[in-house]
């Protein structure tokens, strides 16, 4: 099945380089969302995608065709920016329909068309509004539909949500993700919200200082995390170091952690375990032993805040689970090994 190529994809502006090196199949009819920290280079790499910037090395290949130098316009596909860039002075019908008139479909096209897309927007009968009669979720549907008008190949979105409250924003990340998979159609969606990307993706692509970090499964990212920015970058985890004694055991400062192997070649790593993994027991039978700092009740869910040799770890229970803890008191934690994942870099 064909699909998204990029082979050694680079942009350099001057001597800064913004994207390094990126090589990277997307499987057509697959949503995937790029994920990282502002200045990462995700909006760069969508704009290379897209046309809007030629990347200084590498090619782009969509359906096994090479596009590297095609023009945006021929590019067969749809794209939604942050600012949505609608049309104020037209109707939802005619921002809907403005590539098909610039293509010179007849009139009964551009209506029929139309009202395609507003009924697999859920918008029927809106044709006449005006942009500033709609909501801010109304007008993300409007530039959703307008951008599918051509029926494209391939269809990118930048930072399409980010201007909806958290509410709508979660609501609309359901609709767009139930939209693609009922028009199979190959979606690239730029994010920062980790949240976002693992609620819609089937591929997260993660992102840091111009490179791709890792690209795996939303569950791949969060449970085998590549690196060090992975896990931190994704979720909340605790990353602890740890060294190997005369032995070859793990230990995490004076804690021998006997269940546990560092990988191998390797005297030190970063040990990273999640929140929710971390068993909060009694203090003699703890891998670990630390203090209660503090615990933070959030409705559906208990932090619990240890602090272990002057190193803070966090732990998380929920309500039913909640242990009869107070600030001070001594504690043990244990590391389940399947729970755990070592970092070496």
């Amino acid at each position: 099945m064909s699909g998204l190529t990029l082979t050694g994809i680079r942009k350099e502006f001057g001597s800064f380089v913004a994207v390094k090196d990126v090589n990277l199949d997307i499987p057509e009819g697959s949503f995937v969302c790029l994920l990282g920290p502002s200045g990462c280079g995700k909006t760069t790499l969508l704009r290379m995608i897209a046309g809007l910037e030629d990347p200084t090395n590498g090619d782009i290949h969509l359906d096994g065709e090479d596009i590297t130098r095609i023009p945006t316009h021929k590019r067969n596909l749809g794209m939604v920016f942050q600012s949505l860039a609608l049309f104020p002075h037209l109707s939802v019908a005619e921002n809907i329909a403005y590539s098909l008139r610039i293509r010179k479909s007849s009139k009964s096209e551009q209506q029929a068309r139309v009202k395609e897309l507003l009924d697999l927007i859920h918008l029927p009968g809106y044709e006449n509004r005006m942009i500033n009669q709609l909501s801010g979720g109304q007008r993300q549907r409007v530039a959703i539909a307008r951008a599918l008008a051509l029926s494209p190949g391939l269809f990118l979105l930048d930072e399409p949500l980010s201007a909806l409250d958290a509410k709508l924003r979660e609501d609309m990340q359901l609709e767009l993700r139930q939209l693609q998979q009922k028009l199979g159609i190959t979606t690239i969606v730029v994010t920062h919200d980790q949240r976002e990307a693992m609620t819609m993706a089937d591929l997260v692509v993660v992102m840091g200082e111009g490179r791709i970090r890792q690209a795996a499964s939303p569950v791949d990212i969060y449970r085998k995390p590549a690196d060090k920015f992975v896990a931190d970058f994704i979720g909340a985890t605790n990353l602890l170091e740890v060294a190997a004694n005369g032995a070859g055991v793990p230990v995490f400062k004076s804690f021998p952690l006997k269940d546990l192997r560092l990988p191998e070649g390797h005297s030190s790593a970063t040990l990273s375990i999640r929140p929710e993994d971390v068993r909060i027991v009694s203090a003699e039978v703890g891998d670990l032993t630390g203090k209660v700092v503090f615990i933070r009740d959030l409705g559906s869910t208990v932090e619990t805040f240890v602090e272990i040799e002057g190193q803070q770890m966090t732990t998380v229970t929920s309500p039913r689970d909640r242990q009869d803890l107070k600030i001070g008191d001594e504690v043990g934690l244990n590391l389940p090994a399947e729970n755990c994942v070592m970092l070496t870099q």
